[in-house]
């Protein structure tokens, strides 16, 4: 009876222990998708700089009609988003601030 408890404890124990670095885990992965979503979004940035100095449209033989630098701005938008998590701007940064995070004390 004694030695039936024990190994009930010690299985309880090891689940316990188990579930809790599933938790760890999970959150872990958690944590890592938001950094990688903000770092994705700080390469859209980047991006969006690059695109707006490259995609001047000042040309002088078709007139501005209203509303072109907001769609221009809106299509750079859409454009950087989309180009983003693929030039490794963003990797680089994440694996960067992951190197960070192990070395913190």
């Amino acid at each position: 009876m004694i030695n039936n408890n024990k190994a009930m404890l010690e299985q309880y124990n090891v689940s316990k222990l188990a579930s809790e670095e599933k938790l760890k885990a999970l959150a872990q992965t958690k944590n890592d998708k938001l950094l990688k979503e903000q770092t994705d979004s700080f390469e859209a940035l980047l991006l969006k700089f690059m695109l707006d100095s490259a995609m001047k449209m000042d040309n002088p033989l078709y007139p501005k009609a209203p509303g072109d630098e907001i769609y221009a701005s809106m299509y750079k938008d859409t454009l950087s988003k989309e180009l983003s998590g693929n030039f490794g701007y963003s990797e680089m940064l994440f694996n960067f601030l992951k190197e960070q995070e192990k070395q913190k004390p």
